[in-house]
């Protein structure tokens, strides 16, 4: 497994640093309706940052990105999706819903190079910024093929995580493929996927789906979930023709490599719940108040 020492020092005070702590917050008192002032006060910042933060950080002010990421506007997403997500699989996203989404063009490799474990499978790698901490970027010659998220804690006063846990997480995905550290190959991609003026239909951003047939069944399902919507795992095993088989959806979408960009955010529990995010139910909030916010700014 790969050391920290393997990649350059992380830069830190990163806009996500101050954005987890008020999320967090959020979070644990999101019925309350917090006052900016008590959202700042537990952020460690002034009500001005923390303001200023989010309006650059999501189109929104801090009291409408509250609202977008309660558990009710979670809800509210599942009350307006069924239909959306019937219009998606039957006709496409062409309408207005698919405006700020990200014109994806994918492909899927042969069950074959899935179950040799990425054997001959040449993958570049690099460390990127993103609205939602650091962000691993993973691509072969055919596309993008592997997008995780940095993640930290502290475990009896060690900080664990980091760079090299990311990169060990994906590759445990395809253990037998070639990697090379290379961000300058990989930063046009990150370019690409957080920047909503960059998500045009006449350059797709092309992506590589690596799984059994199943997943990559589901992975396909997912694409088609407008931005600002979502739906449940087993709306999602009824379009696939396994209407029993919400579990294994489940298992399916916890096991989705490229994350933001495959959706796996938008599905979300029978009861409106968010459920389990592989990299974290706050980062899951995050993205979902992001997407909103590029909504609304449409």
């Amino acid at each position: 497994m790969p050391s920290e020492a393997d990649f350059p020092a992380v830069v830190p005070g990163s806009d996500y640093d101050t954005v987890r702590r008020i999320l967090a917050f959020i979070t644990h008192n999101w019925r309350e309706q917090p006052t900016i002032e008590a959202i700042a006060e537990a952020a460690g910042a002034t009500p001005t940052d923390v303001h200023h933060l989010f309006r650059r950080w999501c189109g929104l002010t801090p009291k409408a990105f509250l609202q977008a990421i309660t558990l009710d506007h979670a809800k509210g997403l599942l009350a307006s999706s069924a239909s959306l997500l019937d219009t998606a699989l039957e006709v496409g996203l062409s309408g207005p819903g698919r405006l700020h989404d990200l014109f994806v063009t994918h492909e899927a490799m042969s069950p074959g190079e899935w179950k040799l474990g990425g054997e001959g499978l040449k993958l570049s790698y690099g460390f990127h910024p993103s609205p939602f901490g650091e962000a691993l970027v993973v691509i072969t010659d055919r596309g993008l093929a592997g997008l995780g998220w940095v993640s930290t804690s502290v475990d009896g006063g060690k900080v664990v995580g980091g760079r090299a846990e990311a990169l060990a997480d994906m590759m445990r995905r395809w253990p037998h493929a070639d990697y090379h550290y290379d961000p300058v190959l990989t930063a046009p991609y990150a370019a690409r996927i957080f920047e909503p003026k960059a998500w045009t239909s006449e350059t797709p951003l092309r992506v590589v789906l690596i799984g059994t047939d199943f997943e990559v069944r589901v992975w396909e399902t997912l694409l088609k979930i407008p931005v600002g919507c979502a739906t449940t795992y087993g709306d999602v095993a009824n379009h696939i023709g396994r209407p029993s088989a919400a579990r294994a959806v489940g298992m399916a979408v916890g096991k989705n490599p490229i994350s933001f960009v495959v959706p796996c955010h938008r599905v979300i529990g029978k009861s409106g719940a968010l459920t389990g995010y592989h990299w974290g139910l706050t980062r899951k909030r995050a993205i979902l108040g992001w997407e909103a916010g590029q909504t609304a700014a449409g």
